[in-house]
C-alpha cells in the first residue's frame, strides 16, 4: 500500500451502507453463507471498522459489546495488503480502550496464523459455523 488506508469506527446506521456489501461479497458469495443469517441482531449494538482505500470500502469488521471480534472481512483485492492487520490492530486498541480484559473470536480455520499472529490463541476444539470450520481464539490483555 502507498498510502495509510482510512479506516473508520462507525456505529451499524453510519456502516451499513459501506460494510453490507462486503460481508456479502466475502462470507455469502465466496464462501456460501445464506444471505439471511450474515446480517444479525449483533450489527445494531456493535461497533463497525470500515477501512476504506482511495475512498473506496474494501474490509469491514466488528466490536460487540461483550468484547468478541467478528464478522471480519477483506475483499479479495485487499487480502495480504496489511489491510486486516490494521482494522484488527484498530478493534483490539477500542476494546482496550473500552476496558475490556480480553478479546475473543471465532475464527475461520484457515485464518488462525493470521489471529495467532496478532497473539491470539486457539480455544477448545474446532467447529462448524455456517458450514465452516471454525476455531474459537482469545487474546487476554
Amino acid at each position: 500500500m502507498e498510502t495509510e488506508p482510512l479506516i473508520k469506527l462507525l456505529s451499524w446506521d453510519e456502516a451499513r451502507a459501506h460494510a453490507s456489501p462486503i460481508r456479502f461479497t466475502v462470507f455469502c458469495e465466496e464462501q456460501g453463507v445464506p444471505r439471511e443469517i450474515e446480517l444479525d441482531e449483533h450489527d445494531s449494538a456493535s461497533l463497525h471498522a470500515v477501512v476504506f482505500e482511495g475512498g473506496t470500502p474494501v474490509a469491514t469488521g466488528r466490536l460487540l459489546p461483550d468484547g468478541h471480534i467478528g464478522r471480519m472481512a477483506v475483499l479479495k483485492g485487499w487480502r495480504k495488503r496489511g489491510v486486516g492487520s490494521l482494522m484488527l490492530q484498530r478493534l483490539i486498541e477500542r476494546a482496550k480502550a473500552r476496558g475490556y480484559p480480553e478479546v475473543a473470536l471465532s475464527a475461520q480455520v484457515h485464518a488462525v496464523p493470521f489471529y495467532r499472529a496478532h497473539g491470539f490463541a486457539e480455544e477448545g476444539s474446532e467447529y462448524l459455523e455456517a458450514g465452516i470450520r471454525h476455531q474459537a481464539m482469545r487474546l487476554v490483555f
